[in-house]
């Protein structure tokens, strides 16, 4: 039987200093990858950025509980790499909707649980992770007196961190300074309103190149990291347990529901909820609030003109501590064979071949008698 002595019990919202601080405790993550996928791609930013605003107080009140929302980190690190059209990042978006949907409904998640390898998900983790810092190191390349400066802003809100509970508002910093170098050097752009969403309808070009490029790497991190490490972690930090399957339906209503509109893959996330959590986050207050504050930022200051002001710099910076977070998780595997030979075949060919070969090498290094385990 469980000690329920030392377990301390929850509102389901709350909406103080602490839920407040909570809930930018993930925003280091959302805007490195949201911003640069604005600036490679052709998806409008201020859509994306509405979409998560929707999301993150539809899952703080059906959770009543601090669930993370992200954009998939695969499919983000991808596009930013190489570039997609919006009709291929829709498709991958439909595509994982619809599984993630119908895993969650029909029960499915343990099932797959079974069959992915631990050392499979490291190796995708690593490669994406190496993904990022080529992509940040471009950024930083033709602007790197700025990306200095602002890597040194994030490290001090590191090191300050370690002295005191302080928020992790780095990101944010950061970003006000591009923005203020931006209007500095071309003037403040023209606030407008976001006008309404153009309804994006993939054709079967961007179904396969969607599915073979993007969704299909993203698949084995949502489940590994997304659904079942988000699950655990719940019960370890706010004590209530989250069925993985409700994870995974939400997974694809949130995608089902705002891709086709110009909204971007999105998830949930063990990383964020242990952001949110480690500066106060408890409730589904946090949630409420995080989506209260991307809100005006999509409807009014999200407009291409704001975005093309923004050094890459900043981007730059901000995606190595990215990359840092998401690979500094790959040391965590039962095979730093497999998982090397991923990560190296994710950077110079592609993850959906990298995960191929991946799994193939697993279940051969299985058939030798060493048995990689499970995520």
């Amino acid at each position: 039987m469980k000690n329920q002595r030392n377990k301390k019990t929850w509102p389901d919202f709350r909406f103080n200093a602490e839920e407040i601080a909570g809930a930018v405790g993930d925003y280091g993550t959302l805007i490195p990858i949201v911003l640069g996928v604005a600036i490679v791609s052709n998806i409008n930013l201020g859509y994306i950025m509405l979409f998560f605003s929707i999301w993150y107080i539809i899952t703080g009140i059906y959770y009543k509980m601090p669930v993370p929302v992200e954009p998939m980190k695969a499919i983000g690190a991808l596009v930013i790499a190489g570039g997609m059209s919006s009709g291929e990042i829709a498709a991958s978006g439909i595509i994982v909707g619809i599984l993630f949907f119908a895993l969650g409904l029909f029960k499915g998640m343990k099932f797959i649980q079974e069959k992915v390898p631990q050392s499979v998900i490291r190796g995708i983790q690593l490669g994406l992770a190496l993904l990022l810092i080529k992509t940040s190191i471009n950024f930083i390349v033709g602007d790197y007196i700025l990306a200095i400066i602002c890597i040194s802003i994030i490290v001090l809100f590191l090191m300050a961190n370690k002295f005191g509970k302080i928020p992790d508002v780095s990101s944010i910093c950061v970003l006000l300074i591009g923005i203020i170098v931006g209007f500095s050097l071309y003037g403040i752009p023209r606030i407008r309103m976001i006008s309404m969403p153009d309804i994006i309808i993939p054709i079967l070009q961007d179904f396969l190149r969607g599915g073979w490029l993007l969704a299909i790497p993203q698949i084995p991190l949502t489940i590994a990291n997304a659904i079942l490490a988000t699950a655990l972690l719940m019960q370890d930090l706010v004590h209530r347990d989250v069925d993985p399957d409700k994870l995974s339906v939400t997974i694809g209503l949130m995608n089902l529901t705002s891709v086709p509109f110009g909204g971007f893959p999105m998830c949930h996330g063990a990383g964020g909820l242990a952001a949110q959590y480690r500066f106060g986050a408890r409730t589904g207050g946090s949630n409420i609030i995080s989506g209260l504050i991307l809100l005006p930022i999509a409807l009014f200051f999200a407009s291409p003109e704001f975005v093309a002001i923004i050094p890459f710099g900043v981007f730059g910076a901000l995606l190595v501590f990215v990359a840092i977070e998401l690979g500094k998780h790959s040391i965590k595997t039962d095979s730093y064979l497999i998982t090397g030979i991923i990560a190296i075949l994710a950077l110079v060919i592609n993850m959906t071949v990298a995960f191929i070969v991946g799994m193939i090498f697993a279940y051969i290094w299985t058939k030798m008698g060493r048995r990689p385990k499970g995520v």
